[in-house]
């Protein structure tokens, strides 16, 4: 793998290359990437080599590592990070989710994170639930987080293709959107009051900076930790235990099990854990 003419490639790719593209984003972001992703690494980070002019990945790479931190390590990461979300993803947490508001007594003040947030479909169904459960004068208070900047910035404004959306019924539309007019046709926008709902912030999830100064009742963490090996998963689970209040309520992806962490979460339906 190591020139451009037999791989019909315009920058030279060597595995050495991709084994320091291994390495520097498991230290900067905690993600594993397994040998079956060259070709995404290759493809999404050229972009990188033709925005920043440089012509190898070696020169390009020696760039970043001279850098201890700044724009460039954010786009990098953003580069690599993968973005897979919907309205109403895995429908039965919003259910279970909803049982639990309706659970305390009215006027009871909610503190939630979502730490995944991505463009935003997924905080956005989290306080459509709320407002559904509680109404639109609720107590409740959303953070959304990233590590991918570019992401945050589409979840922010809540624009979205109108034939994009899926998940979400007519009555949610009428009632959470307003549709575009003119040379905004075919896009949806999240409505104001639902916005103002939410705060969104970047946060890398294996660093020690988190902002939070109170503690959460309900975590949303779905499929974040599959990027994650298995010590990294206990660092940033044994951090998410650190701001959550007892007793509160974690929700994360289909495929993630936390069973060996029965210390920090205890298991309470599907994919739901409570904090120990």
């Amino acid at each position: 793998m190591s020139g451009v003419a037999s791989q019909g490639r315009e920058f030279v790719w060597s595995n050495r290359d991709f084994a320091r593209v291994q390495a520097l984003i498991y230290k900067r972001a905690g993600i594993s990437l397994h040998d079956g992703k060259h070709a995404m690494v290759y493809s999404r980070l050229s972009r990188r080599l033709r925005e920043t002019g440089y012509d190898s990945f070696s020169s390009y790479l020696d760039w970043l590592e001279s850098l201890s931190d700044g724009p460039e390590w954010q786009e990098f990461v953003n580069a690599l990070t993968t973005n897979l979300t919907a309205f109403f993803r895995e429908q039965h947490h919003f259910e279970i989710f909803a049982q639990l508001l309706r659970s305390k007594p009215a006027g009871t003040p909610w503190k939630v994170w979502c730490n995944a947030a991505s463009t935003g479909e997924e905080p956005y169904s989290i306080l459509m639930t709320a407002v559904e459960s509680l109404g639109a004068s609720a107590n409740f208070q959303l953070t959304a987080s990233d590590i991918d900047s570019r992401v945050l910035n589409t979840a922010a404004n809540g624009v979205y293709r109108a034939d994009g959306i899926k998940g979400i019924s007519t009555e949610r539309l009428h009632r959470f959107f307003l549709r575009g007019k003119a040379a905004n046709s075919g896009m949806v926008r999240v409505k104001p009051e639902l916005r103002r709902m939410v705060e969104f912030l970047n946060v890398n999830l294996i660093r020690d900076d988190w902002p939070f100064r109170e503690p959460f009742d309900v975590v949303f963490c779905r499929n974040v930790m599959i990027y994650f090996d298995g010590p990294t998963q206990r660092r940033v689970l044994e951090k998410i235990h650190r701001v959550m209040k007892p007793g509160g309520m974690l929700f994360v992806g289909h495929a993630e099990n936390f069973s060996d962490s029965r210390d920090l979460f205890a298991l309470k339906g599907k994919t739901v854990y409570e904090r120990q």
